[in-house]
């Protein structure tokens, strides 16, 4: 006979595990109103750089998401697919981490026909203004500006939707 009490407690320790390890590796995210930033975009002319606030004005009212990766990471690989289909519907600005200059990103991108708007971090000190210490690492903006929702690691599509969606709604 199933034992659903045993398994039921054997979850519950797993959700408070995991639970408890994004609250760790989120601890040194900034509250409150999300830092700025200027960076190099990928695929401009020049020196052409964005700026998050720039960025923002031109989705108002929308929420919003911050998508860190780096081209060596295996589990940002594995997240490709949800980005470009989360970047269908939602505004979405991806920040390549420690992966080259902005023509260094662009081969990587057009090697993996990945279609996204792209800032670059080539030393990494944009993403430790977030607080993050490792990529993957997904951002989710409300309609002002403001952190709403940060995770380290793996983020299935559904999930960064569902926090999207909420940032918008509530």
């Amino acid at each position: 006979m199933f034992n659903w009490r045993a398994h039921a407690s054997t979850l519950a320790v797993l959700v408070v595990a995991v639970l408890a390890l994004n609250a760790w590796q989120t601890r040194d995210l900034p509250a409150g109103p999300a830092p700025d930033f200027q960076a190099p975009l990928v695929g401009a002319i020049d020196t052409e750089a964005i700026t998050l606030e720039a960025w923002r004005a031109q989705h108002p009212g929308r929420a919003v998401a911050l998508h860190f990766w780096a081209e060596w990471c295996g589990i940002c690989r594995a997240e490709e697919g949800s980005i470009s289909d989360l970047q269908q519907d939602w505004p979405v600005l991806t920040i390549a981490m420690r992966s080259g200059d902005a023509a260094q990103v662009a081969r990587v991108m057009a090697q993996r026909d990945l279609h996204w708007l792209a800032a670059v971090d080539a030393d990494g000190r944009l993403t430790a203004r977030y607080g993050f210490k490792a990529v993957p690492a997904f951002v989710v903006l409300d309609a002002k500006g403001r952190i709403r929702h940060a995770s380290v690691g793996y983020t299935p599509e559904l999930g960064m939707r569902l926090r999207l969606w909420l940032a918008q709604h509530f």
